[in-house]
């Protein structure tokens, strides 16, 4: 698709989701609001929402597995090279097998293990945060097609 205007959309769209969880993150407190993949995630949310890789259930559910996979990792296994790659590899069949592939969750293993996180991690950032990009997206995606409708109907 070339246009111009749902690329700047697309834009500002990955920038207020990204900016609202880096400002709730930048205020302190015991909840964290942002990681890395979340600025890949918008890539696909906002840029190619039609996309299978970018539905609501492929972002959440591919994160929170993938995630789950990182901690169990490195909660249980450790973290070495083989295991990095290890839990790389099961996260990806993982999201293959239950049709939640969503490409950006493939980075949260190697993340989450070189970063050890606990079973908190699961809920804050990965599932609040996913919960408000997808919130946002499909937000914008309404006031488009309501902005869309409304001009088809003053030009009939």
């Amino acid at each position: 698709m070339n246009n111009p205007i749902a690329h700047v959309l697309a834009g500002i769209g990955a920038a207020l989701a990204i900016g609202l969880l880096a400002y709730l993150d930048s205020m302190g407190g015991e909840w964290m609001w942002l990681m890395a993949p979340f600025g890949a995630t918008t890539v696909l949310v906002f840029g190619v929402p039609a996309s299978a890789l970018a539905q609501p259930k492929n972002v959440i559910f591919g994160h929170l597995i993938t995630a789950a996979i990182g901690i169990a990792f490195s909660q249980y296994v450790g973290v070495s090279p083989i295991t990095l790659a290890l839990a790389t590899g099961l996260a990806v069949s993982a999201m293959l097998f239950t049709k939640t592939t969503h490409p950006p969750a493939g980075a949260n293993p190697v993340l989450i293990m070189l970063t050890p996180q606990g079973w908190e991690y699961l809920i804050s950032p990965v599932l609040i945060g996913v919960v408000i990009i997808v919130l946002l997206a499909q937000l914008q995606g309404w006031a488009v097609k309501m902005y869309s409708y409304r001009r088809a109907m003053k030009r009939a």
